[in-house]
Parts: structure tokens; C-alpha cells; sequence
């Protein structure tokens, strides 16, 4: 039985254009996957805690010599990795913010990036833990920051999440975009809007559909 990982970490709510592709995405997946498994996690309402020295020191002491508050510190990490570490597939929905990630999203990241859990340090350097992972990026922005257009050098969102990701293992990967959701503002309805985003969404199991 395959496990998908929804990750959720716009600020927007129900107004959230990211959201609404990532519950687009779980529902083409649980079509293409009957019997799969679905594991949500909103990171706008998991309450997770800025990396501290105490956290720093936990991470880095062997699981048998942890003491009760260290345990505690960790606690979290360790179910934000499992999650991870038990799905086969992962899609995020991220809306940009000022060019980059949510700061929801920058937390979890520091919670999950840990030295013998997702990755690790060998004779030829460092090797991610989370290999044989699939993972989606859907990435709503009020402009176009995709390649080629003008404003590209400023999308920080995709290089660093090929970065991090790889640095764990996570090489599969696919960004989908949904750009200019600005457009909005000036009275374009929500649906013409989100028109794209869906398209894409829906092509990438259309493909995937062909291939097998």
C-alpha cells in the first residue's frame, strides 16, 4: 500500500490557492492509488518550535543517553520525520512569500533536517536517508517567478527546495506553478485564476497514466 504526504503551509486558509491544488493533487493520487494512504500535516496549525541550543545538543546525543527533557525537545522532530520516513510519495502546497517559503515551512525544515535521521555523513561526504522519495512542489505566487521569466533570479522557493530535498535523499522531484494569482485583485474570478494550476495538476497524472 503506497503513502502519500500532504504538506500544507499557506497562511491563506480557505482562500488558500495552493490548498485548493494540493487537495486536487490527493484526489488524483487516491484515483491512481485505490487503497493508498493519505498523511496530512498543516504546518499553520502544528505548533513547531524555532530550533534552539538545547534542541541542537539533543539532536546530536546518542537515543540512549537522552535525558526526559531532551526527549521531550525531540518529540516532535522525531513524528515530523516518521511521517517522512513512511511515506513513498510527498506533494507540498507553498504559497511564496517574499520570494521564499512560508516561515511555517522554514521550521519544519529545521525540525526535520537532522544528522542521523535524514542524513548523514560518510568517506565520500553526505548522504541523504530519504531515498526512493517522490516529491511534488506546488507553488502559488502573486507573480511569475518560473524560468524565463523576468523576475526568475528572484524565486528563492525552488532552489532551495532542491537543495534541502536533495541533501536528504530527494531527487525526484516536480514543481508546478501557479503564477499571477495577483490577477484576482484586479476582479478575475478565482476559478479562471486556478484554471492553470489545476491543468497542471491533473496533466501530471495523465502522463503518469500513459507511462504505465
Amino acid at each position: 500500500m503506497k503513502t502519500l504526504l500532504r504538506i500544507d503551509s499557506s497562511s491563506a486558509g480557505e482562500n488558500s490557492f495552493s490548498r485548493r491544488l494540493t487537495s486536487e493533487f490527493v484526489e488524483q493520487w487516491k484515483k491512481n492509488n485505490p487503497g493508498g494512504k493519505v498523511i496530512t500535516r498543516d504546518l499553520t496549525t502544528t505548533q513547531i518550535p524555532i530550533v534552539t541550543e538545547e534542541w541542537i545538543k539533543a539532536s546530536f546525543t546518542p537515543a540512549d543517553q537522552l535525558t526526559g527533557s531532551q526527549k521531550t525537545v525531540l518529540a516532535l522532530s522525531n513524528e515530523l520525520i516518521a511521517e517522512l520516513q513512511q511515506a513513498d510519495e510527498y506533494v507540498f502546497g507553498i504559497s511564496m512569500y517574499n520570494f521564499g517559503v512560508p516561515a511555517a515551512m522554514k521550521l519544519w525544515i529545521d525540525q526535520i533536517v537532522r544528522a542521523g535521521k535524514t542524513f548523514a555523513f560518510g568517506e565520500t561526504g553526505p548522504l541523504g536517508l530519504l531515498p526512493n522519495k517522490k516529491a511534488t512542489y506546488i507553488i502559488a505566487s502573486g507573480g511569475d517567478y518560473q524560468a524565463g521569466s523576468p523576475f526568475a533570479s528572484m524565486n528563492f522557493v525552488e532552489p532551495y527546495l532542491k537543495a534541502i530535498f536533495g541533501f536528504l535523499g530527494v531527487v525526484n522531484t516536480k514543481f508546478i506553478y501557479l503564477s499571477d494569482t495577483k490577477k484576482i485583485q484586479f476582479g478575475v474570478d478565482r476559478d479562471t485564476v486556478l484554471q492553470p494550476g489545476l491543468e497542471a495538476v491533473r496533466a501530471q497524472f495523465e502522463r503518469a497514466a500513459v507511462t504505465n
